[in-house]
Order: structure tokens, then sequence, then C-alpha cells
């Protein structure tokens, strides 16, 4: 359950600090207002959960600070506490918008009862959104599925910064790495998991509007600005919020991120006093901010404040273990996605799969299981249910690596398993036999070697 920010107002000094002192010990973060004025300054200027409201204050009425409370953030929920014998104010109330009212003269454990209600009703609806936004995205989510000793390290380096309160990061790698599944394992992994996790790709976003989607604004903050909006950052508050492609950011707006990363508080567009907020940054980039710095592109302070730790995820092409594990893992999320049942793929199908580059990485292997499994037909994947571009990388490398030469010498290139066991050959060859070195230079393991050698009776 989240940390509640309370709002107490009540002009009565006594049981205002009465009330203050029961919900402090209950875990809420408490603070008070005797008049509407103060009222009022404390929800434009902080971020409030739920709101504990007399009818009569000494200088206007509960009603008008029930209007400010809809007008600030219509999520906050607003119990009124009332003296008059009549019900006509409460129902006045509960028609503008309040949750629930309370009469006076009252016990402890009934404000105390209708409070754990609104928290729980909060939550209700936090939980609700967050599940929301994870069924949008696609299997697999914060699983982060390896068999890489450097994909391992990463994930122990994920769960040394989600132990952290609110230690940022920046994650760099290459467009379909998996910077976005480091970001949701970051969360899901931390204590923050049950609070909200806001994602943003800077670069979708028109430059004109990222302020405004990020700060929010007031009403009335520009032309067309016709009611309050509360922006992304003030959405993520207790939570997550990620920066993706955050090199694509305008210098203008960058100060304002460092501000929120040094002092944990923001301006809305139009707003006249800062507003607090616990929330931890994530950032990603598939651009080298280092080089950007250098060329004047990016602030040199931003990113010396976003790198408190830095985590690099290494291409699909360095993890060509994982190749493999993760094809059959995107078969079975893809089986139970068309209704198929598919078991696996056939060795030529594997030998494609393994000598292709992956300019796109994880993403793009991801797409290419999605489409051969939704042309196979067969119990096993086939060569033909792959693009055609892992065909002709394949026989490109080969052709490349043989300087051109015809390894059969009669006309045409031959099987792919003619192929693969002449590649293999000429890079044993160039490495002297060194067995471990043309395992990595293949980009297989030396016992995926092993056993190839062992199928084609290669000496050695």
């Amino acid at each position: 359950m989240f940390k509640c920010n309370l709002l107490i107002v009540e002009d009565n000094e006594d049981l205002c600090i009465t009330l203050a002192d029961v919900f402090r010990k209950n875990d809420f973060n408490v603070q008070t207002a005797f008049r509407t004025a103060d009222a009022e300054q404390i929800l434009r200027r902080d971020l409030i959960d739920l709101v504990i409201l007399d009818l009569k204050l000494p200088d206007g009425s509960g009603l008008k600070v029930l209007d400010v409370v809809k007008d600030v953030d219509p999520d906050i929920l607003v119990i009124m506490i009332t003296a008059n014998t009549h019900v006509e104010p409460a129902v006045e109330a509960m028609k503008s918008g309040a949750y629930d009212y309370i009469m006076k003269p009252f016990e402890l454990d009934e404000v105390k009862l209708v409070v754990q209600k609104a928290v729980e009703t909060q939550t209700l609806k936090r939980e609700v959104a967050r599940l929301k936004r994870q069924n949008e995205t696609m299997f697999p989510k914060t699983d982060m599925f390896s068999v890489n000793k450097k994909m391992e390290e990463v994930k122990r380096m994920i769960k040394i910064v989600a132990e952290t309160p609110r230690t940022s990061l920046l994650i760099e790698g290459e467009s379909g790495t998996g910077k976005e599944l480091v970001a949701d394992a970051l969360h899901e992994w931390s204590a923050r998991a049950s609070q909200p996790f806001i994602k943003v790709n800077c670069a979708a976003i028109p430059e004109n509007l990222l302020e405004s989607e990020l700060f929010g604004h007031e009403k009335g903050a520009f032309t067309g600005a016709d009611t309050m909006k509360k922006g992304l950052f003030e959405m993520a508050n207790n939570g997550t919020i990620f920066l993706d492609e955050i090199s694509s950011m305008q210098q203008s707006l960058q100060p304002k991120i460092l501000r929120v990363l040094e002092t944990q508080s923001f301006r809305r567009i139009g707003g006249v006093a800062d507003i607090k907020l616990d929330v931890r940054i994530v950032a990603a980039s598939n651009r080298d901010l280092q080089e950007m710095v250098n060329n004047g592109e990016f602030r040199d302070d931003l990113l010396y404040r976003l790198k408190v730790i830095v985590i690099t995820l290494p291409p699909l092409r360095d993890r060509a273990d994982d190749i493999i594990f993760l094809a059959n893992i995107f078969i079975e999320a893809n089986n139970r996605e068309f209704n198929k049942s598919i078991q696996g793929l056939t060795s030529e199908t594997k030998d494609l799969l393994l000598h292709y580059q992956w300019p796109g990485n994880v993403r793009e292997l991801k797409n290419v299981m999605e489409r051969a499994v939704i042309l196979c037909d067969k119990p096993l994947i086939q060569a033909e249910h792959l693009p055609a571009e892992l065909n002709d990388d394949l026989t490109n490398g080969v052709i490349k690596s043989l300087n051109g030469a015809n390894p059969l010498g009669n006309g045409h290139f031959g099987s792919l398993a003619d192929i693969e066991k002449m590649h293999i050959e000429y890079m044993l060859e160039q490495c002297s036999g060194n067995k471990s070195k043309t395992a990595r230079e293949l980009g297989i393991s030396r016992s995926t070697l092993r056993e190839k050698m062992k199928l084609y009776d290669i000496p050695g």
C-alpha cells in the first residue's frame, strides 16, 4: 500500500492536531490547515492524495476548498466533516465530488474506518492503472530471459539499483537490445513496484509538446489551456519514470530534468509554486551521450547526474548463446498467441539464426519468430519460414570470408550444410586451429563448434 499524503483542514486546532497525530502514527504523511487560504496554498504546492475537510471554516466554506481540490486534481479524495444537523450541505458536497462525509461529534475509530476505505479505493485505482499499463506491452514483460554471462551481470546490477530508494539509472545499448525490459525489471524488483511506472518516448512527442507532457500546465497558462493538466512526472509520483531516447530531448528542456533529479521538485507550465515529488528517473539512449556532450548536443551536467549507475546492453550478435534460447521462448509465446503447437527449429533454421548478424537485435529476433510461427504449418520451423535476408546474410558472409572463391568449384555454392562446413574449416585455418578463437569469430559457443565439427567430420 502506498504512503498516503493526507491534508487535514479543520479550524478547531485541538481536533486538527489530534487527527494529525492519529494518522501520523498510522504511517501517513500529514499536513494541516486551519483556513481555506492555507489549504489552497498546500493543494497547489504539494501532491495530496486525501483531504479531510471541515465544511465550515473561519474564512469561507469548505465547499470552496472542495472546488479547489477538483481544479487542482480530480483524483484527490475528499472526506467532509460537518457539524450541521441537516444532511443537505453534506449531500451538496457529495454532488460536488466529495468521497464521503462524517457528522460531528464522531469517534476517532469512525474517522479511521472512513479513511481506510478511501485509501483502499486509491490503492485499487492505482493498481488498475498499473495493470492496464502492463497489459499494453507484449510478452515478455519484466522477465530478463538470458543464459548469457554478460546479461547475468546486467541482472545483478539491476537488483543492486532496485534496492536503493531513488538512484537514477542510465541504460545504453543499440536499438532492440532490451533497454525497456531493463527499466521494467528495475521497477518490478524495487519497493516502488506497486506504484506508477510511466514510460515516455522522448522522440515520439513533438518538441513543442514535450514540456507540457512531462510537467503539465496550469489553467490559462497558454492559449488552449482551458483546464489544469497533470504532467507525466506528477503521474509517476512515488513510482518510476522511464525517459526513453533521452538523446532526442531538446537542450532547452534538459535543465528542467536536471532540476527534478537534484531537487525532486518541478513546476507546471504557468505555475508559481514548486511541487515536491518522489520519483526514480530511468533514462535510455541508443546514442553515445558522452560523444553528444563533446559535440555540444547534450548537457554535460545532466549526463553526469544521470549516469550514477550505467548499464550497457550487449548486442545480440555478441550473445550467440542467447539466440536459440530466446527463439524458443518466442515460439512458446506465439504458440499461445496464435493457438499453435510448434515444437521448435530444424538444424538448418538454427544455423541460419546463429550466423545472422541481427542488426535489430532481440526486437528483430522476436519479430522474425512471430512471422515464422504464423507461416509455419509443420512441427518444426523450417528455413523457408525465415525472411530472405537471413539466408542472404549467411551466403554473403561465407563468400566474403572465402574471398569470393567458389568452395565447391562446380559453378554453384552447394547446400547450406556444404557452405557451413567450408566456412568452419576456413575459420579454423585462419585461427591456426584455436577452437576458442574460432568459436568467438563464428559467434557460437565452443561446445556448439565441437558439435558441428563432429557433425561434418572435421578433424581436430
